[in-house]
């Protein structure tokens, strides 16, 4: 919880920062300038963003809650089919977030017209933050599983004298141990909810800097034409989020206080970020150079890790683990789940 808190401070921080102290050398070309259309309403356009931080915000905290309410509804429980297929979905939702949101995003502001020729467009910087991001996101992922397993090698020894139980071995292939996971041995059993609860962690930080980054780009807009359908694309897109994250959160198995942390973290970025860029509009422009670099970056390096969190968290340990494999019939169910929820999320990047 530490590491979100402080990476959330930094985020800000540095936000702030960049937005308020913009200089540069290089000479904004005049389509890089802001233009000011016949949609160009600033009293409109604010009206929308508060209607549009309320609306958010209220969407947020219903899909991130959704899963942690399951326990209350029968059909909704961790150990139902239906709870699998949910989940499913909601993996594929955080998923397409990266590949349909955020790379082309990312892609293009780096190789917009308003950055210089060299470096920007002669080097494929999205491609290479993705992929330095999701290798450092596996790595973040490997050493704490050594720890772990080390930690767990140091229990068993100091308890060589009793007889221990049978129980599956804790490993890494075909995407690490399943959320579902449940062990004989108590010691690996714990060693899963904390990788359950690392995923969680990490998972929640690649949403909250994209989060802020749509926030501050939909804040800072003048635009009432451009906002209305970000409004109602934002809203399904953070519900849907909301859900794969709450499923993640559910699993690890946290006390009240931390998921109730959480899910403020998640809830208010967005608003927040919106309220950044209702403030910094002056001085923010979408298309200057530091603000294009900026967030080509952050779209970039939120890519790499929703992308491994998605693929090798979530859905290769669900499809890889027992469950799934000794039941055909609920694994092409979920495979279905997983389509729907990249179809939907892929639609939505039609408007946001």
């Amino acid at each position: 919880m530490t590491s979100i808190i402080t990476s959330s401070i930094i985020a800000t921080a540095f936000f702030l920062f960049v937005f308020c102290n913009v200089t540069t050398a290089q000479e904004v070309v005049d389509e890089c300038k802001p233009v000011e259309g016949s949609c160009y309403n600033k009293s409109k356009a604010l009206e929308l963003k508060i209607i549009a931080i309320f609306a958010i915000l209220v969407t947020s905290v219903i899909g991130v809650v959704l899963p942690l309410l399951s326990r209350s509804i029968p059909a909704l429980r961790p150990e139902r089919k239906f709870f699998v297929l949910i989940k499913a979905f909601a993996s594929g939702v955080i998923l397409a977030t990266g590949y349909m949101h955020l790379l082309p995003d990312s892609y293009e502001s780096l190789n917009s017209p308003c950055l210089p020729e060299n470096p920007w467009r002669k080097f494929p910087f999205t491609a290479f933050i993705v992929m330095i991001s999701a290798v450092f996101t596996l790595m973040v992922d490997s050493f704490m599983l050594t720890f772990f397993n080390r930690k767990k090698g140091q229990c068993r020894h100091k308890s060589s004298d009793e007889e221990e139980p049978p129980s599956v071995p804790v490993h890494h292939s075909h995407g690490g141990i399943p959320i579902a996971y449940i062990s004989n041995d108590g010691v690996d059993k714990g060693i899963s909810l904390k990788r359950n609860r690392i995923i969680a962690q990490v998972l929640e930080i690649g949403i909250v800097l994209h989060s802020i980054v749509i926030g501050l780009s939909l804040g800072a807009s003048e635009n009432p034409c451009t906002i209305k359908p970000l409004i109602a694309a934002l809203c399904f897109h953070q519900m849907f989020e909301g859900m794969g994250l709450g499923g993640c959160i559910l699993v690890a198995e946290y006390n009240l206080r931390i998921k109730a942390t959480m899910v403020f973290f998640f809830s208010m970025t967005t608003p927040f970020g919106i309220v950044l860029g209702i403030a910094l509009s002056k001085v923010y422009e979408d298309n200057s150079p530091t603000a294009l670099i900026v967030i080509g970056l952050l779209n970039a390096a939120s890519t790499g890790l929703l992308n491994y969190m998605a693929l090798v968290d979530l859905l290769a340990a669900d499809f890889m683990g027992p469950r799934l494999q000794a039941d055909a019939k609920l694994q092409s169910w979920a495979y279905v789940a997983v389509f729907l929820g990249l179809g939907g999320m892929s639609i939505i990047a039609l408007w946001a």
